[in-house]
């Protein structure tokens, strides 16, 4: 009993640090988060970049740790800074800033949404012999399954932190694959973006990554699809033997 309730007590002490940060930040800058957010919620690409602009030389700085937090909130859409990147440091340095910047985000959803979610996770898994062998699968094929659903373009990037904080995927697999899988879906996302944003005279870029996107879209189904279909016909055979 004693280490279910220190538990409790060291989450809760994780809960209060997360909400004593906001307040400090309230209390030096009154002003700097309510903006943030009224930004954060308008899903203005245009916007973003002239208000990341305002940092200066901190802007790279700001807009690593803004796609850092955006991401690790899982709201709104990667995409608004990917391109507000792309747009103010340049196509190669904002997608590496990008990829970066979400892969700290995503791990950081990652720990607190385990840290706080997996316990009751695995009640229910344990209940239920369907979601275990999810579970057993998504330890198992983790590494395929997260790089997979990271290289899809313009998915929710909350969906698949979820998906892998309550799942049995090792951390390392899960930020390897994610680090991977980024760079294939946040270039396409900010490329299209950048030049949709720019209205490039030129729009063969354009035309090939949207290609690409949706080939990498179809392909990464066709291939989750073959995998669940293996794996269902293997635990079939194990069963029947």
């Amino acid at each position: 009993m004693k280490r279910p309730q220190g538990m409790g007590i060291l989450k809760l002490g994780a809960a209060l640090a997360i909400i004593l940060l906001f307040v400090i930040i309230h209390l030096i800058a009154p002003q700097f988060l309510p903006s943030l957010f009224t930004l954060l919620a308008s899903g203005d690409i245009p916007a973003t970049v002239e208000y990341i602009h305002t940092f200066g030389e901190g802007a790279v700085l700001f807009a690593f740790l803004l796609t850092l937090f955006t991401n690790a909130l899982g709201f709104p859409p990667a995409v608004i800074f990917s391109t507000a990147n792309v747009i103010l440091f340049g196509i190669v340095p904002g997608i590496i800033l990008s990829c970066v910047a979400e892969t700290v985000g995503v791990t950081v959803a990652f720990v607190l949404m385990r840290f706080y979610f997996r316990d009751a996770a695995e009640k229910a898994i344990a209940k239920s012999p369907f979601l275990a062998k999810v579970d057993h699968y998504s330890g198992s094929k983790g590494f395929i399954i997260m790089l997979i659903g990271r290289m899809v373009p313009y998915l929710p990037s909350a969906v698949m932190n979820a998906v892998g904080a309550l799942s049995s995927i090792r951390l390392r697999d899960y930020v390897l694959a994610s680090l991977v899988g980024k760079f294939p879906s946040t270039g396409i996302e900010a490329i299209i973006g950048h030049d949709l944003i720019m209205q490039q005279e030129d729009k063969t870029r354009l035309v090939v990554v949207v290609i690409c996107a949706a080939i990498l879209i179809y392909t990464a189904i066709r291939f989750e699809r073959r995998m669940m279909r293996t794996e269902t016909a293997v635990q079939d055979v194990e069963k029947k033997s």
